[in-house]
């Protein structure tokens, strides 16, 4: 019997990061540190296996929280979102919606036996000014993992999956012909993935169908393609890890992208467990 994602957890979650005050940007470690704090304590509900990876940035101290579950096998699975948000903003799906993922995910698996190691990274330092930089905090977990010879069978980035809209049109593409292969209806999320990789990326959509109650799309698409490379993801292509981004297409689609308007109460918690149902269930036949 599968577990189901709790929508009232996913919102417990989110408005908590979202009313840290002043908001949890690189210029306030503080705060940050209180996001990591709670982050933490909910892994530690589920699992003993934490890990605090810490960097100095510019003086400042940043940390990645990361959990694992059966740590005994050698092959894993590593799934990511950031912490950190742009500005002075609450970013509730940038990226609270990503963490909240994660942790809930955690609860969904943590006594399950599966044949591979998960580690849930919790990563700062993924917005301006540091993002594509080797101060990213999935920048400094995948390079440690590249040192150790990691076998990881593929990252899955959690970036904004909780903005959803049924109005016609509130769907948007970086080029034209995107209208051709997708809808323009925000109902749906996106399995992202890069050129060379469409087997997983596939593998991972056509899984998610099955586990949840919403439609799941995918792509395969070079970088130069604005929106693909946006998240922790890149990080692990670099050091040639299959990854892939599970996103409700962010700026395409949710207009409070890097606003104060990224609020608790814009986002759509039953669609956001849905997706969540979606992974777990791909995750356990992967």
């Amino acid at each position: 019997m599968l577990k189901k994602a709790s929508p009232e957890n996913l919102y417990k979650h989110v408005e908590f990061l979202t009313s840290i005050k002043p908001f949890r940007n690189y210029l306030l470690p503080e705060s940050l540190d209180k996001a990591a704090e709670y982050i933490k304590n909910q892994f530690s509900i589920y699992t003993s296996h934490i890990t605090e990876q810490k960097f100095r940035v510019e003086h400042n101290e940043y940390k990645n929280i990361i959990a694992s579950i059966n740590t005994d096998k050698k092959e894993r699975i590593i799934i990511g979102a950031h912490y950190d948000v742009a500005g002075d903003t609450p970013g509730a799906d940038d990226n609270a919606s990503g963490i909240a993922g994660l942790i809930e995910l955690l609860r969904l698996l943590y006594q399950e036996e599966l044949p591979y190691r998960i580690d849930f990274a919790a990563y700062s330092l993924e917005e301006p000014p540091f993002f594509e930089t080797e101060y990213m905090g999935s920048y400094i977990h995948a390079h440690s993992l590249h040192k150790k010879n990691a076998k990881i069978k593929v990252m899955i980035c959690l970036e904004m999956i909780g903005y959803f809209s049924d109005q016609k049109g509130s769907q948007q593409f970086p080029l034209p012909f995107f209208k051709l292969l997708y809808p323009d209806t925000g109902n749906f999320i996106g399995v992202v993935g890069k050129i060379g990789q469409k087997k997983i990326t596939i593998k991972i959509r056509e899984l998610m169908k099955k586990g949840g109650k919403i439609p799941v799309y995918s792509i395969n698409a070079p970088s130069i393609i604005p929106g693909v490379d946006l998240s922790d993801h890149k990080n692990f292509w670099k050091f040639g890890y299959q990854a892939v981004m599970i996103t409700d297409t962010a700026f395409y689609r949710n207009p409070n992208y890097h606003k104060r308007t990224d609020t608790v109460n814009t986002l759509d918690y039953k669609r956001m467990a849905e997706v969540i149902n979606g992974l777990y269930y791909a995750l356990k036949n992967i």
